[in-house]
């Protein structure tokens, strides 16, 4: 199938679009959440950068949608509506947020268009009305067991700790500082020594590094430490359980199922995944017994493998209608869609 999508979270697009169909993702000059296009990213040869204004119509066989504004704009662009004359999905990324447990999905008043959550939790958080729902959980490609632990420190990934404060538990961090320092990964990481009001000597900000650079360097820390309280389910979780490392984590949203206790400690309480962190940094071997339980437990559930059988089996249902057959020179994109590359801007 030819699907039409953004990019607006790279980590799940990195996975759906190593799939068995070719991917379509709009891309403008000035990138943004709009047109971010492949953003430099070493993706198969089917993820095609598309001028969506020059995109035509057939060239699509399904759309899936990722914001609410999404649906108007393939309907002014393609003058396909999705959901009635477009087969599409809706995948929701995020927990509700607001007035939880009442809050109402946008597109929980319609039939036309499913919605697919990413965790289990999050079908259950929000309010889907008479939306059909579903879940496809995370997969992950596998960067390998890259861990060491080499570092008796704790490992942290997490986006904009200064602006989202206690939701992703920016708050806890002088806590888990005190058993080890804390290096920490991610956009806009730079200050947050000082916003959490702890000493530059137990926190360093390593910041946004490319995957597989941010792989190896947190592969090094001796325990990966998941403090967010309302978040759907932290990739980089999955990632370090794929690379190895134990881990303690929040007992919230979705991490209970997806840590088994093996792996580390998963609680409500503070004090248990402090003597939990302690212990591991103090007992090496243990860390590293407990990183491959958690390594076992993520390629059986989190595997990109079955990640991408069950998006084909939800998109095989679908496809409703004929396909124009594929053209051999570019697997059936009209050349007008497609970007050259000399014309690209990476953001």
């Amino acid at each position: 199938m030819r699907i039409l999508l953004w990019h607006v979270h790279g980590s799940w697009t990195d996975a759906f679009v190593r799939g068995r169909h070719d991917y379509l993702l709009p891309v403008l000059p000035a990138g943004g959440p709009w047109g971010l296009g492949r953003a430099g990213r070493d993706w198969p040869a089917s993820v095609h950068e598309v001028d969506l204004a020059a995109l035509d119509a057939d060239a699509v066989d399904a759309v899936v949608l990722q914001r609410p504004e999404e649906i108007a704009e393939v309907e002014r662009m393609l003058g396909r509506r999705p959901g009635i004359d477009l087969p599409a999905v809706y995948v929701e990324h995020n927990t509700p947020k607001g007035d939880f447990p009442f809050s109402r999905h946008p597109l929980a008043d319609q039939s036309a268009i499913p919605l697919v959550h990413v965790t289990h939790f999050n079908r259950l958080a929000w309010d889907n009305g008479s939306a059909v729902s579903t879940v496809v959980e995370h997969g992950i490609p596998d960067p390998g067991q890259l861990y060491t632990g080499e570092l008796a420190e704790l490992g942290v990934v997490v986006n904009e700790p200064v602006r989202r404060g206690r939701v992703t538990g920016t708050d806890l961090l002088p806590a888990f500082a005190s058993v080890a320092p804390l290096q920490v990964f991610g956009m806009k990481t730079d200050g947050l020594a000082a916003a959490a009001g702890m000493d530059a000597s137990r926190l360093t900000s390593r910041g946004d590094l490319r995957t597989q650079e941010l792989h190896r360097e947190l592969a090094r820390c001796r325990v990966y430490v998941h403090p967010m309280r309302w978040t759907s389910l932290g990739l980089s979780l999955l990632e370090a359980m794929h690379l190895g490392m134990p881990v303690v984590a929040l007992a919230s949203t979705e991490a209970p199922r997806a840590v088994p206790p093996e792996a580390g400690a998963v609680s409500a309480d503070i004090d248990e995944l402090l003597r939990c962190a302690r212990r591991l940094v103090a007992n090496p071997e243990e860390a590293r017994r407990r990183g491959v339980a958690a390594r076992e437990a993520a390629l059986e559930r989190y595997g990109l493998g079955k990640f991408q059988d069950r998006w084909d089996e939800l998109l095989g249902d679908l496809a409703s209608r004929p396909r124009r057959p594929l053209n051999a020179s570019n697997n059936g994109l009209d050349e007008r869609i497609l970007v050259p590359a000399r014309e690209r801007k990476t953001p």
